[in-house]
């Protein structure tokens, strides 16, 4: 009988919903330029991953279902060779207003360098050293769309914990990250209730937001303690913490003028100030050619001291961005880092991509670092600059 009624339930739902399945699969190959740090290390690194998308739509529209799904295998890392459900979600649409449940991801943010504003996930920080991946969050949202703006509020009910590269990695420290056994302010340890809010609006040139967040820091602290084998590991200790943030976009002809910065308190320590500001102007037809070629300057402040806590305490970035507007929609970007309170701490990287024909794409990476300064967090590093190129195929 149960069997019964769910499929009295689930038929009419399918028979009436538009649905969709798309994905990619991609082999990526990783070359260090330096020999490694540690011996566990490598110096090529071979890597595929899959990722698929599966969305339907019922009741006109008004509800939705969204699963994102993500696996990698990785030659050297065993720690790298995992699986996440990046989204799985309930979406329903009212007049306005919007209520999500499930797994899910948000960005918040405008600027190309740094997005300190965008604390909702957890960085799954294996998966490149810019932490633009992110794993799934459980959470359930209510966002009301009026004249005024649209204000989203968040229920985050379990944390997740940053991923690190295991003994075989790349961007590791010197010691094991013991992920197995981490540390929490809360008592509640990943079942804090975490909860977040946001308001965001569009007035003339402007894009304008305001969050709130309080709960689990996604940035741990790394302890010093022993393993179950007495030997020297790192613990992660995740502290809670508030935090207030603003980001703001305007568009002034072919300027784009780009902010964000927080206000953020862990514990008992004192507040501080972060923020990251610049601009990105762009020359359409450049030469009277069909390229458009842009311009980008981001500085990145943050008031804390102490140097091992933050890569952006005081820095300046520029770059530029290439876009070809061929049929395969090339386009490269290069930057490149300077910490402007040492000279011999800097970075750099490069991002390009052209598809091949209409289910083949390759795409280009690089990263640079340079540092001979031990208290500064790219030291670890300074031994890991890598090319990359990756063969992706759509479906």
């Amino acid at each position: 009988m149960k069997k019964l009624i769910l499929a009295l339930v689930i038929c009419p739902l399918w028979v009436f919903a538009d649905s969709e399945l798309i994905g990619n699969a991609a082999i990526e190959n990783r070359y260090f330029l330096q020999d490694a740090l540690y011996p566990e290390q490598h110096q090529n690194n071979l890597s595929a991953l899959v990722e698929a998308e599966y969305y339907v739509d019922w009741n006109e529209g008004e509800d939705s279902l969204l699963f994102k799904g993500f696996y990698r295998i990785d030659q050297q890392d065993n720690e790298r060779s995992h699986g996440d459900i990046r989204e799985f979600f309930w979406l329903h649409v009212g007049d306005n207003w919007e209520l999500k449940t499930g797994l899910g991801k948000v960005f918040w943010g405008q600027t190309e360098s740094l997005h300190l504003v965008d604390v909702i996930n957890q960085t799954d920080a294996i998966e490149a050293i810019d932490g633009e991946d992110k794993l799934g969050q459980p959470m359930v949202s209510f966002a009301l769309i009026a004249d005024w703006g649209t204000a989203t509020v968040f229920a985050l009910p379990y944390f997740r914990e940053r991923t690190f590269a295991g003994t075989g990695g790349r961007f590791r420290t010197a010691l094991a990250v013991d992920t197995d056994n981490p540390l929490y302010e809360s008592s509640d340890e990943q079942q804090h209730l975490d909860w977040a809010a946001r308001w965001q609006r569009s007035i003339g040139q402007w894009e304008l937001g305001l969050s709130y967040f309080d709960g689990t820091s996604r940035e741990p602290d790394l302890v010093l303690s022993m393993d179950p084998s007495l030997r020297p590991s790192l613990r992660p200790f995740y502290r809670q913490m508030t935090q207030v943030g603003v980001d703001a976009l305007v568009v002034v002809d072919g300027w784009l003028l780009k902010f964000e910065g927080i206000r953020r308190k862990v514990a008992n320590d004192d507040d501080f100030v972060a923020l990251v500001g610049g601009f990105e102007y762009t020359r359409v037809g450049v030469l009277d050619s069909v390229y458009d070629i842009g311009w980008l300057m981001e500085y990145q402040y943050d008031e804390r001291n102490e140097s091992l806590v933050t890569f952006a305490q005081n820095d300046l970035m520029f770059g530029s961005r290439l876009a070809l507007n061929d049929t395969d929609g090339t386009e490269i970007l290069i930057a490149y880092v300077q910490d402007l309170d040492n000279s011999s701490v800097r970075s750099g990287f490069v991002e390009a991509s052209s598809r091949i024909n209409n289910n083949l794409k390759w795409r280009f990476d690089a990263w640079l670092f340079s540092s001979a300064e031990p208290i500064e967090p790219t030291y670890i590093v300074r031994r890991d600059d890598y090319i990359q190129l990756s063969l992706e195929y759509y479906f």
